[in-house]
């Protein structure tokens, strides 16, 4: 019997792969607040991005444990709030830092800027992603994960939300009924890539350390922004690290066949994390 449930405990940490997608875990199994009337409505599928958002979701993808590192990310894919980018801004990514002993999970959040959506970015996309914080941290013992190693990275729209993450965080309620409730909903660091709206981040001491990056060729709010909102976080006494790539513009994301320097921004981005101390030296 203990053979067995060691077993057990080992393959569910196994590493998924294509042929073995890992699958979807509903942030709120009973439904989230405020989706109640289309909670039954499918999800629509345009290639790799996705739309008609109502049940937000993490989908883990857990690294080989003989390769686990204990630090978590996750990803909150772009699309302008009207979709999800969960090719180039979700899985491939997430891919890549779990064959880097890092625990991703890609995040659905739901959409505040579709066609006669219901729901707003600060009501709803933000509380999908503090939830995703609070569970992630709630299950680091079951999935290997320190739980003051978990970050949060976002591309455009995403990158909104892990900045609002990270400027308007709690530490949980310890009499909540619910236990995920209970967890703290700060990232221990965050990851910017060309996010918008940089307009309304602020900078505050204490903040979770952040790494930014950006196309010389995006818009003056991504490219002008990110270089005025590293000097807020300089100001503010919060580490950060600024990469503007010259020959990038807006959406490069993660594509494991781009060349040119913008393409190993996640190679910058895990050697700020080692220098950071959230991957071991």
């Amino acid at each position: 019997m203990k053979a067995l449930l060691a077993l057990t405990a080992l393959l569910s940490f196994v590493p998924l792969h294509a042929d073995n997608p890992p699958s979807p875990l509903p942030l709120w199994p009973n439904g989230a607040p405020g989706s109640e009337a289309r909670a039954t409505e499918p999800e629509t599928l345009e290639g790799t991005n996705v739309c008609n958002v109502h049940n937000p979701s993490l989908t883990p993808y857990l690294p080989d444990p003989t390769k686990a590192t204990g630090t978590a990310v996750i990803i909150c894919p772009g699309g302008g709030h009207k979709k999800l980018c969960l090719g180039h801004e979700g899985g491939a990514l997430a891919e890549w830092f779990q064959a880097r002993g890092i625990a991703a999970f890609v995040l659905k959040y739901r959409l505040a800027r579709e066609p006669n959506s219901p729901y707003t970015i600060q009501d709803h996309a933000m509380a999908d992603t503090r939830r995703a914080l609070r569970t992630v941290r709630t299950r680091a013992t079951e999935w290997r994960i320190k739980p003051d190693r978990i970050g949060i990275i976002g591309f455009s729209a995403g990158g909104e939300l892990a900045a609002f993450a990270a400027m308007q965080s709690d530490p949980g309620k310890p009499d909540a009924a619910d236990p995920i409730d209970q967890a703290s909903s700060r990232p221990d660091f965050q990851a910017l890539i060309y996010p918008g709206t940089s307009n309304l981040f602020t900078a505050e001491k204490g903040m979770p350390p952040v790494f930014i990056a950006c196309g010389y060729g995006d818009r003056p709010d991504i490219a002008e922004g990110m270089a005025s909102l590293y000097l807020k976080y300089k100001a503010a006494g919060v580490k950060a690290e600024l990469h503007i790539y010259s020959e990038a513009g807006h959406g490069f994301g993660y594509r494991p066949d781009a060349k040119g320097a913008a393409s190993q921004w996640p190679h910058r981005f895990t050697d700020w994390l080692t220098d950071s101390n959230f991957l071991p030296k």
